[in-house]
């Protein structure tokens, strides 16, 4: 039986480069393109929050909800190499979502990010998810520290994840060096 995880983000830092202008237009220029930066991190921040809360709570349709209709989701951990369209990946996760909405199980999925590119509607996510599942007689169902990347987009307004890849298990150095 394959073994699947789930995601979240929390951001503690992202990098924006403001450059030295000598003019006040460059300067205006670039405060707006911090601002934009900021807002969108914000509304990423909020997806990735709205993910492990899904994750947290069992909410499987709120969690189905966070991916474009189209997404794939691509297993490389394992050693069986697999890509999925969202639904049959959806499937494989349902009963976890519902052990943990009836409380037989505690589920948490963070993130941390090793780069963020971003854009007004597009952007690729790249860092490591720590994901754990606790039964409810405290015995230890997973605690996975995996690489991933993540290709959202904005639709209507709303962010939504239309590939996540899974790259490979990460070690808990790698987990902490993204503090």
């Amino acid at each position: 039986m394959k073994k699947i995880v789930f995601f979240t983000a929390l951001l503690f830092i992202s990098p924006i480069n403001i450059s030295n202008a000598n003019s006040n237009s460059n300067n205006e220029i670039n405060t707006i393109g911090i601002v934009q930066d900021s807002t969108r991190l914000a509304e990423l921040n909020s997806y990735w929050k709205e993910l492990s809360r899904t994750v947290r709570e069992g909410d499987f349709e709120g969690y189905g909800a966070t991916y474009h209709e189209d997404a794939v989701v691509i297993f490389a951990t394992g050693k069986n190499k697999i890509s999925n369209s969202l639904s049959v990946a959806l499937a494989g996760w349902k009963q976890g979502f519902d052990d943990t909405k009836s409380g037989k199980v505690k589920s948490d999925v963070t993130f941390r990010f090793s780069q963020r590119i971003i854009d007004d509607t597009t952007a690729h996510e790249t860092g490591i998810f720590h994901y754990t599942s606790i039964d409810s007689n405290g015995k230890e169902l997973a605690n996975q520290l995996i690489h991933f990347e993540m290709l959202v987009v904005k639709k209507n307004g709303k962010w939504l994840g239309v590939m996540e890849y899974q790259k490979s298990v990460a070690t808990q150095e790698e987990w902490d060096a993204l503090k």
